[in-house]
């Protein structure tokens, strides 16, 4: 969007205040905003301004609107002063009243429930924030804004989307008339700086030698599926496992919205493609799969798995392409297999329901479950193993598990790592890749709190 465009969006509708200040919701308040955004645009030098960086630019346009107010002789105290130059800053060069919450790390979720009421989540629970949008119309303007950034679009013909925003984030939206009362914003948050094992092991989402151990699964070429509900941190823990893939492998990545941030040096990423205004030009997931084939990758890593594009994966992980890995929305290791056989069946595959089993058992090596608990905390609650085929089932058995014995007086979850004492039959093959793990890691009676 270019600068011309941003600034007649600001004349057009009067953005919202980050923190309010006293008298910033009064109507005089709002008249005055109005006026100084008018008198900007008469003011503003949209070359000069359309080729500054964004520091320069933010720093000329306090300059302009504080010289403005006091050419009105608005009688403004100094904190209303600064929020109505931020309101401004904000609508030009971010996404209104939603930029500070984008620049708070310590949000990973922001939920706009229309232009009357927006929801942030910290440290794992919901809490109302103290900005709103001015009507639906902004609110409209600043998904625009959004969505236009990587060539999507969203109206009444197409009233549902999936974007990114610059830093990663993943987006969605959806707008009347599908949303009954008004649009609707979603942005999943992900951190600036992408978290590592021992980041993981800290905030005691698993234990270190559960973390070797995957680590040790993932050099060794395992074809892994992160299975989780919505919101565990599965893509956390994705790109938490990339990290040990070695920096020689070439890693082909595909995705509905880009939202992985591996740090390897070859890494080649795709991203899926809706149908244009006239239902035509749609790149799915299993297009691309099939088109990652030609690329020569030594890993392919799906984002998530949803659809017909799980047949192909398979039968990538099958002839030659080992230590894939993927997510599946699922409750438990044997709810991924049975979605994961559902999926089979969305690819029009004609096959008896034992072969594609087999297929399912020859191709994934291990199920690792995560949960978000009561508390808000996410942990890797399951680590299983799939062992093959008994008559028309598929057999898995369980490695390590992480068993909740309770609540405490502040509402944190209590339980306890541990392992179930089966040592999983690919040890051998991380042996033989050179992954040395504790001799005791097995050991049922060793309990990690």
């Amino acid at each position: 969007m270019s600068l011309r465009e941003r600034l007649n969006t600001i004349q057009q509708i009067a953005p919202a205040q980050a923190a309010p200040a006293e008298g910033a919701g009064t109507a005089a308040y709002q008249a005055l905003r109005a006026d100084l955004h008018a008198q900007l645009l008469d003011r503003i030098d949209l070359e000069v301004m359309g080729s500054m960086p964004p520091e320069r630019l933010r720093e000329e346009l306090r300059i302009l609107v504080e010289r403005l107010i006091g050419e009105a002789g608005a009688a403004l105290n100094a904190v209303e002063r600064k929020q109505i130059v931020l309101d401004i800053q904000n609508e030009v060069m971010g996404l209104g009243p939603i930029e500070p919450l984008l620049a708070d790390p310590s949000v990973s979720d922001i939920l706009v429930n229309t232009c009357r009421q927006v929801y942030v989540e910290r440290a794992g629970r919901l809490e109302l924030a103290p900005v709103r949008f001015d009507s639906d119309a902004h609110l409209m303007k600043v998904i625009d804004k959004i969505v236009s950034r990587v060539g999507r679009r969203v109206d009444e013909s197409s009233p549902m989307v999936d974007a990114r925003l610059p830093d990663g984030s993943r987006v969605n939206a959806i707008i009347p008339p599908l949303a009954i009362d008004g649009p609707l914003l979603s942005i999943r948050r992900f951190a600036a700086v992408p978290l590592k094992m021992d980041d993981l092991i800290r905030l005691h989402s698993l234990t270190p030698e559960l973390a070797a151990l995957l680590g040790g699964m993932v050099r060794a070429k395992l074809n892994i599926l992160v299975s989780g509900g919505t919101g565990t941190g599965k893509t956390t823990l994705l790109n938490v496992l990339s990290g040990y893939i070695p920096p020689s492998e070439r890693i082909v990545t595909i995705e509905d919205a880009a939202e992985l941030q591996l740090q390897q040096p070859h890494v080649v990423r795709l991203e899926t493609r809706p149908p244009n205004i006239e239902g035509k030009g749609e790149v799915t997931q299993r297009a691309l799969v099939r088109n990652s084939l030609r690329m020569r990758p030594d890993r392919i890593i799906v984002g998530e798995v949803r659809g017909a594009e799980t047949l192909d994966m398979l039968q990538a992980m099958n002839t030659g392409h080992d230590g894939s890995l993927a997510t599946i929305h699922a409750n438990s290791p044997r709810d991924a297999l049975t979605r994961v056989e559902n999926m089979l069946g969305m690819a029009g595959l004609q096959l008896p329901q034992k072969a594609m089993r087999q297929q399912i058992a020859s191709a994934l090596s291990a199920i690792i479950q995560i949960g978000r608990l009561s508390d808000g905390k996410r942990k890797v609650v399951s680590l299983s193993e799939i062992t093959g085929m008994e008559g028309d089932i598929i057999t898995m058995q369980e490695i390590f598990v992480f068993r909740q014995t309770g609540i405490d007086a502040n509402g944190n979850v209590v339980g306890r790592f541990g392992a179930t004492g089966v040592r999983p039959k690919f040890l051998e093959k991380l042996i033989a890749f050179g992954v040395k793990l504790p001799e005791d890691m097995f050991n049922p009676n060793r309990i990690y709190e």
